[in-house]
């Protein structure tokens, strides 16, 4: 039965609209806090350049995915050593998907049976892959680790670690300061909008967006995440719209209730302008893979992106996230299923970039805890170190298997021990080369990256790896 809203108690109302105010609107304001308090002191270094659009796009594989059965061997000769170390584990030589890369040591390689859609966007040179990346403080031998001779990553194996350095790009210690944070505190006076964070997330809070005055701006796979029910005229709603209304329209004595109040109201202002201005964006003739999470995030930040204008943006980041790659048993099976997710929503991402034209100007790129053991538990695998990533976009100089796929027998120069390979390409590079295609000048790297200069001279004009078109 419907209660009247006249029946509704006053404590219980206000106690709901307070609830709503605070609980889903607080955490963009503190965006606009942030904000209020970098205006006090503008010390911080920014870039204003062109108009021309530029977005990154983070897909974290959260768990960390076997990418040696993503990338694999198929050449006769390499792919028995690759069986042999992988034992029951292995894919099938006769299922892998062959890709054929424009430059070629004489190996051959293919992706995962799953990823066939992948396969065809790698041959049509919109994605390339990236070998055997990693964290790591320095350059990394397996007798100078041995040997402790060298700095290595703060809990080595560590998801918490192991995830949260790949998004600060700080293995040397622990902090909650992203790389795409410091890359937003860097670049935002390039985008006329400032009330709300270029720095979009699809999975809530996380460390890579986050910056010493910025944090991500939290949205769902519909869109904004508002204040609940502002805004309607039904019964409760209308009531809780009225009272916030004349809540955020008062004038308050005393300055932290009027500093809190403003930003409450212009957070509620931002978020009902980014719901306004991707809801004028028409559904896309693309069709939207059912049951798939993974494309959803993807389709709403490809409605961000096709408002940028309206919303007023240069420079984008978004974040988004597939769990579910901490295969320590039913490898073989989870790991397919997870595959064929990714493969499914790249597939419809890379299609509707193409159908609003903008291709170029967004790069999509895989990041993971790390990769893991090429040696079998028994029907699954443990956490190791190095592993293969993927980037996706017309602006990838694709259809390259970037860094160096290392050999896959155990006891190699590069298993660390019981299959964990160690990086040979640090993954200050990789972040670095995305930076730089970004727009933030080789000279603030160091910003960004603090390691990086152990890796790349920040002054030779070249790129780090060379798999981003810098035109």
């Amino acid at each position: 039965m419907t209660k009247h809203k006249d029946n509704i108690s006053r404590r219980k109302f206000l106690g709901q609209s307070c609830a709503a105010l605070g609980y889903t609107t607080l955490f963009s304001s503190l965006i606009n806090l942030k904000a209020m308090a970098a205006s006090a002191v503008d010390n911080s270094p920014l870039i204003t350049v062109g108009g021309d659009y530029k977005a990154l796009v983070c897909v974290m594989l959260a768990g960390g995915n076997d990418s040696f059965n993503m990338l694999i061997p198929k050449g006769n000769s390499e792919y028995n050593e690759y069986a042999t170390t992988r034992s029951n584990l292995a894919i099938p030589q006769n299922d892998i998907l062959q890709i054929n890369p424009n430059t070629t040591d004489g190996r051959v390689f293919g992706v995962h049976p799953s990823m066939a859609d992948m396969q065809q966007i790698f041959e049509s040179g919109n994605l390339a892959f990236l070998s055997n990346v990693g964290t790591l403080i320095e350059p990394s031998t397996k007798t100078d680790i041995k040997n402790n001779v060298v700095k290595t990553p703060l809990g080595l194996f560590s998801h918490a670690d192991q995830i949260q350095q790949w998004q600060t790009g700080i293995p040397h210690e622990r902090s909650n300061i992203g790389w795409g944070g410091r890359i937003a505190e860097l670049v935002q006076s390039m985008n006329s909008n400032q009330n709300i964070s270029m720095n979009i997330s699809l999975q809530g809070s996380n460390v890579f967006q986050r910056g010493n005055e910025i944090i991500p701006y939290a949205i769902s796979n519909e869109g904004s995440i508002g204040i609940s029910g502002y805004g309607e005229s039904n019964g409760f709603n209308q009531l809780r719209t009225q009272a916030l209304n004349s809540m955020l329209e008062r004038d308050y004595q005393d300055i932290f209730k009027n500093t809190y109040k403003n930003t409450i109201k212009t957070s509620n202002e931002s978020s009902i302008e980014f719901q306004t201005a991707v809801e004028t964006i028409p559904e896309f003739s693309t069709i939207l893979p059912e049951y798939n999470n993974l494309a959803a995030q993807l389709r709403m930040v490809a409605k961000t992106i096709a408002a940028r204008d309206t919303l007023g943006f240069s420079r984008q980041t978004f974040f988004v996230q597939l769990g579910g790659w901490d295969h320590h048993d039913e490898l073989l099976i989870n790991q397919a299923n997870n595959l064929a997710q990714v493969n499914e929503a790249l597939k419809y991402f890379n299609d509707v970039l193409t159908e609003l034209n903008v291709s170029d100007c967004v790069t999509t790129f895989s990041v993971s805890d790390f990769a893991r053991t090429l040696t079998s538990n028994g029907n699954g695998t443990d956490h190791a170190w190095g592993g293969n990533a993927f980037m996706m976009g017309a602006a990838v100089n694709g259809k390259e298997i970037y860094g160096d796929y290392p050999t896959l027998a155990l006891n190699s120069g590069v298993d660390f021990q019981d299959g964990v390979m160690i990086p040979t390409t640090a993954a200050d590079l990789y972040l670095a080369e995305l930076a730089l295609w970004f727009g933030v000048p080789a000279s603030e790297l160091s910003t960004i990256l603090p390691n990086i200069s152990n890796f790349y001279d920040t002054t030779s004009g070249v790129p780090p790896l060379g798999f981003m078109n810098m035109g």
